[in-house]
């Protein structure tokens, strides 16, 4: 089992929901050690599943537009709940800030949760990432690379 675990969440047919995939997919180009990466379409349950037992754990997911496309939030899930503002914004349909807190409820939080939240532009089927998010994409994995990088032992 791993210690440190990334989970990219979205879908890759519609548009900027493809966000937390391509920065997952930058992480596990990087090729860390003791750094596992998923893809998630997000369900609740293979979620709180896939964090089981890994105490640290970072994921990336499109979030609707609150100020201008490719705008990053960064939130310590584990500390607090997420904004309500981003929970009723998600593109899934349950979202995020849902999940998360149901995994609080039920004491199956990792002891570490950091949350990326990328503002998209677009969600249509059968778009293609805007620029402004691709980029957000990218810096969001150099940012958890450095940090993985930096701190090979997880902060429990």
């Amino acid at each position: 089992m791993t210690d440190r675990l990334v989970i990219g969440v979205g879908n890759a047919d519609r548009g900027d929901d493809a966000a937390g995939l391509i920065a997952a997919g930058f992480i596990a180009d990087a090729g860390l050690d003791g750094v596992r990466v998923i893809r998630s379409a997000a369900e609740p349950q293979s979620l709180i599943q896939a964090w089981r037992g890994v105490p640290a754990v970072w994921l990336v997911d499109a979030c609707a537009p609150m100020t201008r496309a490719g705008a990053v939030h960064r939130f310590e899930a584990h500390a607090a709940p997420l904004p309500e503002r981003l929970g009723a914004l998600s593109s899934h349909g349950i979202g995020l800030a849902t999940t998360i807190e149901l995994a609080r409820a039920l004491g199956a939080l990792p002891p570490r949760l950091t949350v990326y939240a990328i503002e998209a532009a677009a969600f249509a089927p059968g778009g293609r990432l805007t620029p402004a998010v691709a980029e957000a994409a990218r810096r969001v994995a150099e940012e958890i690379c450095a940090e993985l990088a930096a701190h090979p032992e997880p902060a429990a």
